[in-house]
This record gives structure tokens, C-alpha cells and sequence, in this order.
């Protein structure tokens, strides 16, 4: 057979699937924020003439801008303070070691090993253990002014001019970022029930998953650092809780929908107006519900969405001087203790280093990465070759184990550089040095914001020629920079693929089938936990709901990293990827029958129950015991009657989903 050679020449997707830039808008105000806070200290240093001091607080302020990442002024403050902290710290340690041989390696490598094994704490540590090996890679590489105190004094520096610019916005903010995400969470609950009984219901859900986790995610941070309760958090957080009964209601719309027609176009016209009010702080009056909301007599399912709707209406307008709990239900004001009261802060300290400490994953990130960095400091340091800190620079980036895939990674980054590079070599070649490095270096920092939203390959290229014009204003090298620091980059990248790619099992065998194994056998926990005694009230079928669909979003992360990686991970990825999807439809149809049960319909016979849950478990057994798919038929009956005859036939498409075998 011949082959199409037009075909035949074109790149994989696994390949090219960063280089599409995402369609995500330009953040004017990061723009504008990021030109002033890079282009202000070099003004600042030529005009006392110290034009290296003024590219040191660039620097600093680099680090701030790629940081400056959440959307709540109070995270934004941690994000951007608590990293140039541990920034401050590693160019500490890179000052030190200097010029210093071996010293420097084995300094660099422990630096490595740390930063991976706080990246698994949180987002803001993965920040600060990115910044610390970045900041000593830079100290260790490049002349620092003397004394040992002015690099750390002036990186830091940068960071509080990022943090000051950002906290001027404060004030013109029209309404809270908490408030506005809550809001913004309300939208997408309506626009999915507005698709109930439509193809268009799957997308939907997915966005509402990841809206609902974005809103827990800012109010909770939130009240991570305000112990103390006051009444408009706990106001916000009943009006985020307050969506979890509609949300269990929605698959049940859903199955609705698609028998007797759309749902009463009240019921998402009635939950935009709850995302206004949220959104405007309460000015707006509370919706008049039709009475009733369906045609009587109603059913389980339709009865579920009128008292759902019905209890966040009460719930969104009560006045916010009145924090006390109600006596009913369920997402009332106790559940935000139920979803994520936070410890103390020395409680939470302890339990971070213990799981950093103990946990495998976090200390093989961590010798991934000293591995790399390790190998890449010694052939900087020790070998008689003409090198410098880009090529660790490179591996840093690149291997950030909790970043995506290495592979996909090395692939943008080495492509990025080249763009990066392009531009450098046109500012370095025909812009004199001096105070026109001022206005330049506001247009190619603002560039840094708008590419970044756009993937990390465009992230790349706008920051490599931010960097590169630093550095010449520190050492001086001009348009010699450019085809040293493309040979850097590309052996930083070759550094990571052999060394932290290829030569680990964990790169050719994913995880992508215990992870889903995983997550079939709390779903056959969850089926047990939502017809079973709840003697919490429903508090704890609540959360094991929350924490099953949070996982599952978890694993549709790692199959969306799965499936940049080249063969065998990407195409098994892609094998896998169906039967991910039907495990979702499993949760949802359990979570619709158990809402049509707590709305008046039969509940299902024990042995019922149990059946299904068996079958759940064998599937997950089989998915541990096997590295490819094949079909397992269920032994369930094929009815289609009784409240559990959707969870049957999803459990039985998901047992039939056949793959190739992919070796």
C-alpha cells in the first residue's frame, strides 16, 4: 500500500499538541505591570550608575511577574512573597560556592533534591522550590556584586516592586476575586443545566468540576490565613457549599431531560440571578420561583432540583450579619468545617514535612531532579569546555517534576529557546547598551504575561530574550551570548530527556492505569456510601462525593499529560482515555439515583447494591492486573427498571470498552 506522502511527513500530535497556542486572552493589566516592574529598576540603576544593581532587581522582579499567577490579592501576596523568600536564600547558597569546583555540584545537587520534594506541598512551594534552584543556579553561574548580601538584598527588592504595583490595584477592584469566583461558579451550574438532556451536558460538567474546584480552592486559602470567623467568609462559603445539592441534582436533571424535554427555563435563569447577587455583594432582590417549578405531580428527580434551587435561594439571600447556621441541610453554613477547616499553622507544618519526608513520589521527584541538575552543574564546572549556568538554567525548567511531562517539556522548551534566541540577537545586534535597554526592556517584558497564557513554548520565547539582555548587562558580552546560550539549551535539554526521561522505568510505564484503577474502586466505595446508613446526616457521603470527583479531575490532568507523551504512553493514553470517561458517567448516575431516593423513589434492594459494587471492584482489579484493556462482561442484569438500572448500564459499557494491545 502506498502511503500518502503528504501524510507521511506530518508531525504527530502528541508532538505538536503544545506548540497550538491556547485561545486565552491577553491580561492587560500583568502587561502593563510587568513592563513598569523590569523596566523601572534598570532606569533606576543607569541613572545612579549602577546599571548592574538595576538588572539584579529586573531580575528579582522577572521571578515576580512569572509568579504573580492567582487570582485573590491575598494568594497573590503569598505567591509573590513567600518564593522570593526561598529566591533569596538560593542565590545565598549559589553566591558561596562561586567558582568552587565540586563544592558547587554537591551544593547544587542538595538544592535540587530539596526543591522536588517541597513541589509536592502545594502550588505556592513548588513556586518557592522552583525559585530557590533558579536563584542558586544563577549565583553559582554569574558574578554577583560583593558583598555576599547585595544579590539577595536586590532579587528581593524586584519581588516587592511586583507586589507593590500589584497591591495598587487593590483598591479600583470593583468586588472581591473570592466573590467573583463563587459567581462565576453559579454561571457555569446554570449553563449546565441549560444543556441538561443535550450532548453538550459532558463539556458542561467538566467545566462546573473545575470552576467548583477553583472556587474552594481561593475561599479556602482564604480561610487558611483568617482563623478568625467573620460573617461575609462565612456567608461566602454557604453560598459556594449551597451548590453541592444542586450539583448531585443536576445528573438527575439530566436523565430527565432526555425522556420528558428541557427543564423550565426558570431554573438556570433563577441561578444566574443568584451569580448577580453573589457578584454585586446582596444589592440585587431575591428571584420569584414559579409555583410550583413543575408540573404536578412531580417527580424524585424534579422534585430534587426544586428544593435544591429553592434552599440556595434562601441561603444566598439571608442578610450577611446573620453568619449562624440554619437548622436543615445539607451545604449549610457547618459544611465548610465538613470540606476543608484548615489546621493550624503549625499543624499544617508538621504534616507537610512528614508527608514530604515519608512520601516515595516526592523523593523520587526530588532524585530525579538532583540527578539532572548534578550532572549539568558538573559539566559546567568541571569540564574544560567554554559553559555556563543556561544549561542548568535549561534542566531546571524543563525537569520541574510537578510542571507535566518531561518529554513534551524538553520538546517546547528547546523550540521556545530558538524563537527566544531570534529575538535576542535582533535587540543584542542592533540596540546599543545603555539607557535604550530601558524601553526595550519594557516591550519584552510585557511580552512574558501575554505569551505565558498562550503555553509554555511562547512562555520560553518571550522570557529567553528577558534574560539574555539581564545577563549581557551583567557581564557584558553582547551579541556573543546568543549561539552559546542555543548550544546551552539544547544539551540542558538533552540532559533531561536521557537522564530524567529515558533512563526512568516510570516514563515509558504511566501510572495512567493505577490511577483510574484507583479511582473505579472509590467509585465502587462511593456506590456502597450513597444507598448505605449515613449516620453524619449526609455530611460524609457529601465529602466522599467532593473528594471522587476531585480525584477524577486529577486523573483527567495526568491523561491530558499522558497523552503528549510519545509511544507507548500517548497512544495507551489514548486507548485508556474511554473508559476514564465512562467512570465519570458511573459517578454521575450513581449520584442521580441516589438524589431520585432522597426524593421519593424506591430505594434499591441491598443485594442490588452490592452487585454493583462488586462489579466496580473486579473492574478495578482487573485494570491493576493487566497493562492493556480488555473487554470484561458484567454480570449484571439487564433491566431497565428500579432506580439503579442507569448506574447497570453504565458499569456494563464500561467493563465492555476494548483497547489494542499496546505491548
Amino acid at each position: 500500500m502506498v502511503r500518502d506522502g503528504s501524510k507521511s511527513l506530518t508531525p504527530p500530535a502528541w508532538l505538536t499538541a503544545g506548540l497550538r497556542p491556547a485561545p486565552a486572552p491577553v491580561p492587560w493589566a500583568a502587561v502593563v505591570r510587568a513592563a513598569l516592574a523590569l523596566s523601572l529598576p534598570l532606569a533606576a540603576g543607569l541613572a545612579l550608575d549602577r546599571p548592574a544593581y538595576g538588572a539584579l532587581v529586573s531580575m528579582g522582579a522577572l521571578s515576580g511577574v512569572i509568579g504573580d499567577t492567582a487570582d485573590a490579592y491575598r494568594m497573590r501576596v503569598f505567591n509573590i512573597a513567600v518564593p522570593q523568600l526561598f529566591g533569596a536564600l538560593g542565590v545565598t547558597l549559589g553566591t558561596l560556592v562561586f567558582g568552587q569546583g565540586w563544592l558547587a555540584v554537591a551544593t547544587l545537587t542538595l538544592v535540587a533534591l530539596v526543591s522536588g520534594m517541597i513541589s509536592s506541598i502545594g502550588a505556592v512551594a513548588s513556586a518557592a522550590g522552583l525559585l530557590l534552584l533558579l536563584n542558586a543556579v544563577v549565583g553559582a553561574g554569574l558574578p554577583m556584586p560583593s558583598p555576599w548580601w547585595t544579590a539577595p538584598l536586590l532579587l528581593t527588592l524586584g519581588g516587592l516592586v511586583v507586589l507593590a504595583l500589584t497591591l495598587l490595584g487593590w483598591p479600583l477592584r470593583r468586588t472581591a476575586p473570592e466573590r467573583t469566583a463563587v459567581a462565576a461558579t453559579y454561571r457555569t451550574v446554570a449553563e449546565l443545566y441549560e444543556t441538561a438532556g443535550t450532548p453538550g451536558y459532558e463539556r458542561r460538567r467538566h467545566a462546573v468540576t473545575a470552576s467548583l474546584n477553583q472556587s474552594y480552592d481561593l475561599v479556602l486559602a482564604r480561610r487558611t490565613r483568617q482563623h478568625g470567623r467573620t460573617s461575609s467568609l462565612a456567608r461566602l462559603l454557604a453560598q459556594l457549599n449551597v451548590l453541592i445539592p444542586l450539583l448531585e441534582a443536576a445528573p438527575a436533571a439530566d436523565l430527565r431531560a432526555r425522556v420528558h424535554g428541557p427543564l423550565p427555563p426558570a431554573v438556570a435563569a433563577t441561578v444566574r440571578a443568584l451569580a448577580d447577587t453573589i457578584e454585586e455583594g446582596g444589592a440585587r432582590e431575591r428571584p420569584a420561583l414559579p409555583e410550583p417549578l413543575f408540573a404536578a405531580p412531580a417527580r424524585p428527580s424534579e422534585r430534587a432540583v426544586e428544593h435544591a434551587l429553592r434552599h440556595a435561594v434562601t441561603v444566598v439571600h439571608e442578610p450577611e450579619s446573620d453568619p449562624s447556621p440554619r437548622s436543615s441541610t445539607r451545604g449549610d453554613l457547618h459544611a465548610d468545617d465538613r470540606l476543608g477547616r484548615p489546621a493550624a499553622l503549625a499543624v499544617r507544618a508538621r504534616r507537610a514535612a512528614r508527608a514530604v519526608l515519608l512520601s516515595e513520589p516526592s523523593w523520587r521527584y526530588g532524585l530525579r531532579l538532583a540527578l539532572c541538575i548534578g550532572l549539568a552543574q558538573a559539566l559546567v564546572s568541571l569540564i574544560a569546555v567554554p559553559r555556563s549556568y543556561w544549561v542548568a538554567l535549561t534542566v531546571t525548567f524543563v525537569m520541574k517534576p510537578d510542571f507535566g511531562s518531561v518529554f513534551s517539556r524538553a520538546v517546547l522548551r528547546a523550540v521556545g529557546t530558538c524563537l527566544g534566541l531570534v529575538l535576542a540577537a535582533l535587540v543584542l545586534a542592533e540596540v546599543p547598551r545603555g539607557w535604550w535597554d530601558v524601553p526595550v526592556m519594557a516591550v519584552l517584558a510585557a511580552l512574558v504575561p501575554a505569551f505565558s497564557a498562550k503555553g509554555y513554548a511562547f512562555q520560553t520565547a518571550a522570557v529567553t530574550p528577558v534574560i539574555l539582555l539581564l545577563s549581557d548587562t551583567l557581564n557584558q558580552e553582547g551579541f556573543g551570548l546568543v549561539l552559546p546560550r542555543l548550544y546551552d539549551s539544547l544539551i540542558g535539554c538533552g540532559i533531561a530527556l536521557v537522564a530524567g526521561y529515558l533512563l526512568w522505568p516510570e516514563s515509558w510505564h504511566s501510572r495512567i492505569g493505577d490511577r483510574l484503577a484507583e479511582a473505579v474502586a472509590d467509585t465502587a466505595a462511593y456506590v456502597d456510601r450513597a444507598f448505605g446508613p449515613d449516620p453524619d446526616g449526609g455530611g460524609a457521603r457529601l465529602r466522599a462525593r467532593r473528594k471522587l470527583y476531585r480525584d477524577l479531575s486529577a486523573v483527567r490532568s495526568e491523561f491530558q499529560r499522558a497523552l503528549t507523551e510519545p509511544p507507548p504512553t500517548g497512544p495507551r493514553a489514548a486507548a485508556w482515555w474511554p473508559l476514564a470517561i465512562a467512570v465519570e458517567r458511573i459517578v454521575d448516575a450513581t449520584t442521580a439515583a441516589r438524589i431520585r431516593v432522597a426524593h421519593g423513589a424506591p430505594p434499591p434492594d441491598p443485594a442490588e447494591v452490592a452487585a454493583v459494587a462488586r462489579e466496580l471492584r473486579e473492574l478495578a482489579e482487573g485494570l491493576r492486573a493487566s497493562a492493556t484493556l480488555v473487554p470484561v462482561h458484567a454480570d449484571l442484569p439487564e433491566d431497565t427498571d428500579g432506580v439503579l438500572a442507569p448506574v447497570r448500564q453504565e458499569v456494563r459499557a464500561a467493563r465492555a470498552i476494548a483497547g489494542p494491545e499496546l505491548g
